[in-house]
Parts: C-alpha cells; sequence; structure tokens
C-alpha cells in the first residue's frame, strides 16, 4: 500500500483545506503567464517595429507590453501575499494542534521528551512545514501549470520546437529538483539534528545556569553550544556539490531549448517544414514567430529555476513533518482527544504491589506500598536514583515495568496529582497561576492557601496582591517564593493524592525543616501525600523509604 507523503500527511492534520491553495496557485500561474505573454508580445513587437510600420499599427502592443508588465509584479505580490496567509495559518493551526494532542494524548510519551526535543518538533519543524508550502508546494504547482502553457504555446508555433522544450522544461523543472533533494536529503537530517543540539545545550545554559555555574560546568554547556553550532554550519555546507549540479541543469537545459528552436526556426525560414501559425510569405515563418520562437524559452523556464530550492524545501519539509508525525503519533497512542477523566475528590487508598520502575532497566528493587486516607510517605535519596521517575510511575504517567499501583480501583490519573520540582510558573497573575490546580478556586481560598505556605505577608506586599502579575514567570520570584508557591498549588488541587517531587528544594536548611514538617502534618488534612527529596528528614515522623 502506497504511504501517504509525509508532508501532505502534516497538512492534514493542520486541518488545511486544499480550496484554500487554489487561489494562491491562481495568483502564482497569473503572474507567470504574464512573464509568458511578455516575453511573446515583446518578440512580436521587436520584429513588427523593425519593419517600421505606422505607429499606430503599434500601440496596441506597446499598451499591452506595458500592462502585462505591471500585472505580471501586481500578480506575483499577491501570490506571496495569500501564500504566507495560507502558510502562517496552517502553521499556527499545527502548533495548536500538535499542544492539543500532547496534553490530552499519552503522558508517558510526553514526559519522556526532552525539551529540546519538544521544542525543535513545535517550533523548527512546524516552520519547515510551513517552508515547504511557501517554497516547495505552491511553487512546483505554478511551474507545472506554467510549463504546460508555455508547450502548448510553443506548438503553435512548431511542434518539434514545442517537444524540445517539453524535454527540457521535464529536466529543469523534475530532474534538476530531485537530484536536489536526493543530494541534500543527508544534509538537511544533519542539520536538523545539529540544531537540536544547539537547543539542548541552550536550553540547559537558560534553565539551569546557576546550577551550572555553581558545579563548574558552565563552560563545558558553552563548548557543546559552539561545537552543535559548528556542526550546524558543516552540516549546511555540505551536500552542496548535489545542490550546485542540480542549480547547473537549468541554465543548460535553457541553453540547448533555445538552440533547438534557432536550428528549427532557421529551417522553417528556410521553408524546410512547415509550422502552424505561418503566414504564407513564401519562406515558411514569419519574423514575427521567429522572435517569439527563440524567446519564449527563456521566459518558460523562469518558473522552473526555483525548483530546485523547492526541492530542497520539499525534501526538509518531508523530514520535519515526518517527526511531528512521529510525535503526534506517540503522544495518541495512550490517549486521545476528550478522553481526560474526571477529578475524583474522595479520599482513597494508593497501592502499589512489586513495583517495578525505570525507562528501560529497573531503578531499585520491588516496591510494596499501602497508604491510606491522610497517610504521609517520605522517599530519600541523592540526586539520579530515580525518585521523579518513581513518582511519575506512581501518578500513571509511566508505565511500570513489572506491578501494579491502584486507587482503590478508580482510574489513577482521576485520583492523583503529580507536582514536579520544574513546574511551570506563567508570566500572568499570582491569581491564575494558582487557578492551574483549580478553575473555580476563590480569591479566598487562594489567599489561605497562600498563607498556609508561608507567602502571606509576601502577597501582603504585592501592590496588585492577586492581581500581581509574575513578569517573566519564575524570574519573578525567588527559588524559595517559586517552591512555597507551586506547593499552594498543590494544596488547591482537589486530587486525594498528592505526589510532591522536591517541594523543599531552594530553601534553607531550617526552612526547608519547618515546610516539610508542616508538609507531612495537617497542611493536607486527609489527603494522602507522597513526597520526595534529597534533603536531611531526620527531624520528621514519617514513614521513609531510602533510595540508592
Amino acid at each position: 500500500m502506497t504511504r501517504r507523503d509525509p508532508v501532505l500527511a502534516a497538512l492534514a492534520f493542520t486541518g488545511l483545506r486544499w480550496r484554500g491553495l487554489v487561489v494562491p496557485i491562481l495568483l502564482g500561474v497569473a503572474g507567470a503567464l504574464s512573464a509568458l505573454g511578455l516575453a511573446a508580445l515583446s518578440a512580436w513587437l521587436i520584429t513588427r517595429a523593425w519593419q517600421m510600420p505606422p505607429v499606430l499599427y503599434l500601440s496596441v502592443a506597446v499598451t499591452a507590453v506595458r500592462a502585462l508588465g505591471i500585472s505580471r509584479g501586481v500578480f506575483r505580490y499577491l501570490e506571496r501575499l495569500a501564500t504566507h496567509d495560507v502558510a502562517l495559518r496552517a502553521m499556527a493551526d499545527a502548533r495548536t494542534r500538535v499542544y492539543r494532542v500532547l496534553s490530552q494524548g499519552s503522558p508517558g510519551f510526553t514526559v519522556g521528551l526532552r525539551q529540546s526535543e519538544l521544542m525543535a518538533r513545535t517550533a523548527d519543524d512546524v516552520d519547515e512545514i510551513g517552508n515547504a508550502l511557501v517554497r516547495g508546494l505552491i511553487p512546483m504547482a505554478v511551474g507545472a501549470v506554467t510549463s504546460v502553457a508555455a508547450v502548448l504555446i510553443m506548438a503553435m508555433v512548431s511542434v518539434p520546437a514545442a517537444a524540445v522544450l517539453a524535454v527540457a522544461l521535464l529536466v529543469s523543472g523534475v530532474l534538476a529538483p530531485w537530484l536536489a533533494a536526493r543530494g541534500s536529503s543527508r544534509r538537511v537530517a544533519d542539520a536538523a539534528q545539529a540544531r537540536e543540539d544547539v537547543a539542548e545545550a541552550a536550553s540547559s545554559l537558560l534553565w539551569h545556569g546557576p546550577e551550572l555555574a555553581v558545579a563548574g560546568a558552565r563552560e563545558r554547556v558553552l563548548r557543546a553550544v559552539s561545537a552543535a553550532d559548528r556542526r550546524t554550519e558543516r552540516a549546511e555546507d555540505a551536500g552542496m556539490r548535489w545542490q550546485a549540479a542540480a542549480q547547473a541543469v537549468t541554465p543548460i537545459a535553457m541553453g540547448v531549448s533555445v538552440l533547438a528552436a534557432a536550428i528549427i526556426g532557421v529551417q522553417l525560414a528556410s521553408g524546410l517544414s512547415g509550422s502552424l501559425m505561418d503566414v504564407p510569405t513564401g519562406d515558411g515563418i514569419t519574423p514575427m514567430l521567429l522572435g517569439v520562437l527563440l524567446l519564449l524559452p527563456l521566459s518558460s523556464f523562469e518558473t522552473t529555476a526555483p525548483l530546485v530550492e523547492a526541492g530542497i524545501a520539499w525534501e526538509s519539509g518531508r523530514q520535519a513533518a515526518r517527526r511531528v508525525m512521529t510525535l503526534v503519533d506517540g503522544a495518541r497512542a495512550g490517549g486521545g482527544a476528550g478522553d481526560d477523566p474526571v477529578v475524583e475528590t474522595a479520599p482513597t487508598r494508593l497501592t502499589a504491589v512489586d513495583l517495578e520502575w525505570g525507562w528501560e532497566h529497573p531503578l531499585g528493587e520491588p516496591l510494596d506500598l499501602a497508604l491510606d486516607p491522610g497517610s504521609r510517605q517520605v522517599i530519600v535519596g541523592p540526586s539520579g536514583v530515580g525518585k521523579s521517575t518513581l513518582l511519575m510511575t506512581i501518578a500513571g504517567l509511566l508505565p511500570p515495568l513489572t506491578g501494579d499501583v491502584t486507587c482503590d480501583g478508580a482510574d489513577l490519573r482521576s485520583s492523583v496529582c503529580y507536582f514536579p520540582d520544574d513546574a511551570h510558573v506563567f508570566s500572568t497573575t499570582v491569581r491564575e497561576n494558582l487557578r492551574v490546580a483549580r478553575g473555580d478556586v476563590s480569591d479566598a481560598e487562594i489567599g489561605v492557601a497562600l498563607k498556609q505556605v508561608g507567602l502571606g505577608e509576601w502577597l501582603d506586599g504585592l501592590p496588585g496582591g492577586l492581581d500581581e502579575k509574575l513578569v517573566g514567570g519564575s524570574a519573578a520570584l525567588s527559588g524559595g517564593q517559586r517552591r512555597r508557591l507551586l506547593l499552594a498549588r498543590a494544596l488547591l488541587h482537589p486530587a486525594p493524592v498528592v505526589l510532591l517531587d522536591e517541594p523543599t528544594e531552594h530553601l534553607d536548611a531550617a526552612d526547608a525543616q519547618r515546610l516539610m514538617a508542616l508538609i507531612c502534618g495537617d497542611l493536607f488534612g486527609d489527603r494522602t501525600v507522597v513526597a520526595v527529596t534529597h534533603q536531611d528528614v531526620s527531624g520528621v515522623d514519617v514513614p521513609v523509604l531510602r533510595l540508592g
């Protein structure tokens, strides 16, 4: 069974209606046909003026040349506007639909992706799909229609010249782009990977700059950025021989076509063959038609010359579309639109039996947990032993390698809320940052939650109160304030089981002890709380599970 081209599949995913491409293509064809008409009419006008007829005989042709010259520019401008409008709308729709699929699809697939990978798929790759539409699909369609028109016009002058032109246009408009695309496929893939490496290193610097500076690793990451950037440049420069060879095909094809037209024109002028549009002059062809025969091929290749770049843009778009659709299909594998469960609020018992967790291999010994409503469990261990992975497995975001996790038979995702250590703080008001947890929460409830986590004085000191906008998101808060704000978000969430990843990070030892004691105390009432940390919890009187 023939598989659909990735670009076409991606454009269908965006909801692009193919009739939306009709206007850009028609405008592009109108501009190209204006150029063809201008070439043919100019050839006729030049040769006719050589015969020095009365000036009034040429006035209509002169006016038509001006009209065609102006219309060509106008149609091309309108085609650019229409094409970019369609492409930008398709790219915006693509990002919206990708975000929706990721948010409603398989959580386990999403959390396993690197931040740079997500950014590359939703930014660069979507841009490449739009580029394939603007610089690939539309020019190909315009080139195809215009080439057919040029061959038909040439056939009215000379069938042999039209046959030569058709072959030359096929070489220029099909073979050359195919060679360029095939020759650049490896370069396109390498360049995409190199750009993703740049994004990975740059995001590490942006998100973890202070930690890298403290660890003395910032220079190493900066060197990684430079190395990835150099790989990008090398990848962009590689394969230029193929592209240069493909670019040379069009001038060669054009030269062959013009030379053949000249030879055929000489033969026609000598009366060695006939012409479909000859005016009986005794010499087989009129001077005006001879001019058209020679100049029309030059204008015909105007729409096929850009198709080498169109082939490269299409290949880049194909590879980008394949990566985007792989992302979409992976997210859809474990979920789909509209299948998000309703959050349960009744107290529930959390149970884990023979649980092994990890991405590919177990990160610890099989684990058994039995937590009644109101229970507290602290998991302690150094960084890298799998604490966060264990929490994501308990939350149902990652499938267990072996064993089961249940909540009194209820759907796990409807009963558990997981709060990672890097949860996002949005560049909006304090109120909206907490409504992320529960959309119907009241201002009074928000105020109580902030006071419970130790941000009461901070809230009172804000000029706008709950309407104060946190400009820059996390940048508007200290590390400790950010942790407490995220804890308030968890406190407002209605799920009966709360999983907290490093809730006391960025706090000094004394504040961390007090906040952990608060978490393990009555802060969450009869809700079950599981918290992981690498800090000392010797002063907390709750069950402690040590990993590593």
